[in-house]
């Protein structure tokens, strides 16, 4: 992954001396601009969908935590994942649906800005992350026989940290950026939450570098994480059609539909958000994907290794089991 720091002094000469020009202090979020009745709707829909999100995450870190049998690298990848999950969503849901009952929809510069870090930080995590799980289902597939001696304890942490620190610094330098921008008015951010796009769009100063530098490292991140996803399915799929039985071939098969079933919705929407031009798209659509990716998207995730993951349902059954147990 390329990184581009920026030192402070070229961020003044860009883009003026600081924040101390700004006369905005707080940004005013439209939401989807429907009435009350829709959003105490909304409201009840999205703690609904927060709250299942949150517990089945939590539901399956903790498998994976205390239960033996999921003690493996894709496991304890599947684990960060759902602790990401959570992240998301906590980062977006709270502030979104204190909006829906609140006439005063609004959140601080600095507030602002944070949530911007968070949403990203996290999202470009997890794009990383989808990555190293596809490149762990190649070595399972492809080379089964060496996997526990390829796929150790030591690689595992590594690749986890990668994972955390490569989302880290990728989204850094644009945030340390808008921190330093002046804005002066208007200041009605056309979203839900404060999304890097219509943030830079309030500037009062040139930000064609800044959304040159957005769309580099977004890109960057997105296709090549895609790329090491698409490269490594290859393999796999040429692997598992060699297999000679059809039982082998859907087992083998069954070990990646999860992983490819979220790695596609995230990977799709993402494209669609921040990779694909945005002419002629209507604002309320892309709007909606957004909600789509950053809430309901990992809420589907517990579920769909859940459903399709034969382990973790035996180990959640178990788990069911000693508790009800317990309790009578």
């Amino acid at each position: 992954m390329h990184l581009v720091i920026i030192s402070s002094t070229e961020i003044s000469q860009m883009f003026g001396s600081n924040q101390s020009t700004s006369k905005v202090h707080e940004f005013v979020l439209l939401g989807f601009s429907v009435g009350w009745q829709v959003e105490l709707f909304f409201f009840a829909a999205l703690l609904v969908v927060y709250i299942l999100t949150i517990m089945g995450n939590v539901v399956i870190l903790t498998a994976v935590w205390v239960d033996h049998r999921l003690h493996s690298p894709m496991y304890f990848f599947l684990g960060n994942l759902s602790f990401l999950d959570a992240m998301v969503a906590t980062a977006i849901a709270p502030k979104m649906m204190k909006d829906f009952l609140s006439r005063k929809k609004t959140i601080s510069v600095s507030g602002c800005i944070s949530q911007c870090y968070f949403y990203f930080f996290l999202g470009t995590t997890e794009f990383i992350l989808l990555a190293v799980m596809s490149l762990d289902r190649y070595v399972a597939i492809c080379n089964p026989l060496r996997y526990s001696t390829i796929m150790n304890a030591r690689l595992t942490v590594q690749l986890i940290l990668s994972s955390w620190i490569g989302g880290f610094f990728s989204v850094l330098s644009p945030i340390i950026i808008i921190s330093k921008l002046p804005f002066c008015g208007p200041n009605i951010i056309d979203h839900f939450f404060c999304d890097i796009e219509p943030l830079i769009r309030l500037s009062c100063a040139d930000t064609a570098l800044l959304e040159m530098i957005e769309f580099s490292l977004s890109t960057i991140v997105l296709l090549s994480s895609l790329l090491l996803t698409i490269v490594s399915y290859l393999y796999i799929i040429a692997t598992i059609l060699r297999i000679s039985s059809s039982t082998g071939r859907k087992k083998a098969f069954s070990t990646c539909a999860s992983h490819i079933t979220v790695a596609s919705v995230f990977y799709g929407s993402a494209i669609f958000m921040y990779i694909v031009p945005n002419k002629g798209l209507s604002f309320g659509l892309k709007k909606a994907v957004t909600l789509q990716t950053c809430i309901v998207t990992h809420l589907f995730n517990p579920f769909i290794y859940t459903l399709r993951n034969q382990q973790v349902k035996e180990v959640l059954k178990d788990t069911v089991t000693k508790v009800i147990t317990l309790i009578h």
